[in-house]
Parts: structure tokens; sequence; C-alpha cells
């Protein structure tokens, strides 16, 4: 078994970002206006932490965006090298994005919450360049669309993707105490992770290096 990639999400400064690459995550989730959950900064933040951030290492854009041209406009704001649409998109417009942001990946965000995330995930699969399984409630009253802190169904997870051809992430609720677990039931090709290494919702570097080698030992 590979080891996964880990991406840590919610990165707010640079010396999160620095001290995420120090030991050993691939990749940072910048994440912008939201209904609900935590990390939220600003789009000039985003932009100055994502021009700091050096190859190869990836940058990921969370937007609640829907609308393709919206999606563009924002993204023209903070030029990351990754968009993470953690809603659905609008009409599954998936051919605008492309045109409108060559060399850009788009990865999608499916929220685990039944067996019919399965046949979304394998329909969506078709049009971008990752899958993230997280665990949101978009139906809620007021949307749920990350840093629940909950895990999900990760049998589901596993179907899921055994089911696709692309590569998957696999977020929600992952700790140092259940990581290993996570890892050998989906087998996925990236972890990603916001409030299990973080204390009051800042990064906190014992809890990184013990989920770093939570991960490791699970190889």
């Amino acid at each position: 078994m590979i080891r996964p990639r880990v991406k840590i999400c919610c990165i707010s400064s640079i010396e999160e970002t620095e001290m995420a690459i120090n030991h050993g995550a691939s990749a940072l989730g910048l994440v912008s206006r939201m209904p609900s959950g935590p990390g939220v900064i600003d789009d000039e933040q985003i932009r100055i932490i994502a021009d700091a951030v050096p190859p190869p290492i990836s940058t990921f854009l969370l937007t609640s965006e829907t609308n393709p041209k919206e999606i563009v406009s924002h993204y023209k704001r903070v030029h990351t090298n990754t968009i993470q649409l953690v809603d659905e998109l609008n009409n599954r417009d998936y051919g605008f994005l492309r045109e409108q942001l060559r060399g850009v990946k788009l990865v999608q965000v499916i929220h685990v919450m039944d067996k019919s995330s399965i046949k979304e995930a394998v329909e969506i699969s078709e049009f971008v360049d990752a899958i993230l399984l997280d665990s949101g409630n978009p139906t809620a009253s007021v949307k749920e669309l990350g840093g629940t802190g909950r895990t999900h169904n990760w049998d589901i997870s596993r179907k899921i993707r055994e089911s696709i051809s692309i590569p998957l992430f696999l977020a929600g609720g992952l700790t140092k105490e259940n990581v290993t677990e996570a890892i050998k039931t989906v087998q996925p090709f990236g972890i990603d992770l916001c409030s299990g290494v973080r204390t009051n919702g800042k990064l906190d570097e014992q809890k990184l290096r013990e989920f770093f080698e939570a991960v490791n030992s699970s190889i």
C-alpha cells in the first residue's frame, strides 16, 4: 500500500504554511467564504499564501461558488494551482471551467450521505482531476460544505474509490486515532483534514507530528 498524500486544510498564515510543509504536507487548503465551518480567510490572504508556496506543493482554493463564471472570477483573485469545488456546480458545466482555467486542477467534493454518492462520484469523475469525499450536508438549512469534524461511511468511500479511475481524497473527521483504519479501509490517493491537527483553531505542531507518525505507521 502506498502512503497517501496529506492535505492540510484551513491554512491561515505563512507560519501555518511552513509548519504544514515541514511536517510533510503535499497540499494546502485555503478556505474562502463559506456558509458555515472553520478556517475562512479573505481572498487577499489566500493570494499571499498561494504566492509563497513552493512547487511542487499544491494550493487548493476552497470555493462555495456554484456559478462557473463566478468560480473563474474567484480564481483570478487568488491564483492557486487547484480549485476545490465544495458544492454542486451549476449544470455540471465543467467544460466552461476547463476552457477558462487551462492548467488549473479541478477537485470536486462529494458529501457522502448514502449510497447515492457512488453514482454521483462516478458521473462527475469523468470531468474533474480528483474527487474529495467529505462529511458535509449541502441540504441543511445552513449548508455544511466541510469542516464538520464528522466521519462518514468509509465502506461507501471504498466503493467509490474502486469505481473511479481518478485520484480520491478522503476527508471528514480524520485524527491520529482513526487515520490508520481510514487508510486501510479506503486506500485513498490522499487524505485531508483540518480540525484533527488544531487546538483552538490554530495549527498544533504536536498534533501535526503525531498525525504524520500515524499516517506513516499505516503503511
